[in-house]
């Protein structure tokens, strides 16, 4: 019998996004798959400093986003930035990797965000490459900042929830949500993440917040403010009271 994967969407500043179990966004109207802090190369980049991790990094997260191309069919590919884990990053790219960026580059327009790890896009790996895009009602940045306007679809964060059910502890990746802004969790395969307990947050999301968190067949709404998580409580995106109260500090 097939996997079914369920669709969670949510509504930012008038835009409706689904959320994807991969970690990645996509904009129905727009055709437009987004992604955030890939950080292609980081394997590399730790074996140039004498720590050893295995060198398929890159190849993982490229995979992935090849299986999302063909899931959604996107005319443009949004990345929020820190693409490459350094500068040096796009040169070493192996031929492979090179040619399955090339491909994705031909078959949308592919938009390059720069981030604090790669503040310089290579014009030959394709696309453009800006500090920021505003397109329709959403403005796409690396770094989230306080008090930015309605809209906004940042990475840089990389934030994770813990949830505990049946006596199980799991840490996973999630979004991080208002109805204003979202901050996406990181798609590279190395890449870790941050509490979304974290004063980094609270300062972001001062009010009403949720948190999605990415499941293997669905993303669920596992943690936020009080007031949040009430209005969540007969939702679709809403698994049960018991994984939402017993959300704990990694």
């Amino acid at each position: 019998m097939p996997c079914v994967f369920e669709t969670t969407s949510i509504v930012v500043n008038g835009e409706t996004l689904l959320l994807d179990t991969a970690g990645a966004l996509y904009w129905p109207s727009r055709e437009a798959l987004i992604l955030a802090d890939l950080h292609f190369e980081k394997g590399s980049s730790f074996a140039r400093r004498g720590i050893m991790l295995p060198p398929y990094d890159t190849h993982a997260t490229l995979n992935r986003i090849v299986r999302l191309f063909k899931t959604y069919g996107p005319k443009r590919i949004i990345a929020l930035g820190d693409s490459f884990h350094d500068g040096e990053g796009p040169a070493r790219l192996d031929g492979h990797a090179r040619d399955q960026l090339a491909a994705l580059a031909k078959a949308a327009e592919w938009f390059w965000i720069e981030g604090n790890h790669d503040p310089e896009i290579p014009l030959w790996l394709g696309g453009y490459a800006a500090a920021e895009i505003a397109v329709g009602n959403l403005v796409f940045r690396h770094e989230p900042a306080i008090g930015a306007e309605a809209g906004e679809i940042a990475g840089h964060l990389h934030p994770c929830a813990s949830v505990s059910r049946h006596g199980r502890t799991l840490r996973r990746r999630c979004f991080v949500a208002d109805g204003y802004r979202v901050v996406m969790p990181s798609f590279g395969a190395f890449t870790g993440g941050l509490n979304v307990r974290d004063a980094a947050f609270q300062r972001l999301f001062p009010q009403d917040w949720l948190a999605y968190a990415l499941g293997g067949r669905r993303v669920y709404a596992v943690s936020g403010s009080v007031q949040a998580l009430r209005r969540k409580k007969n939702e679709e995106a809403q698994p049960s009271s018991v994984a939402i109260n017993t959300v704990k500090m990694p």
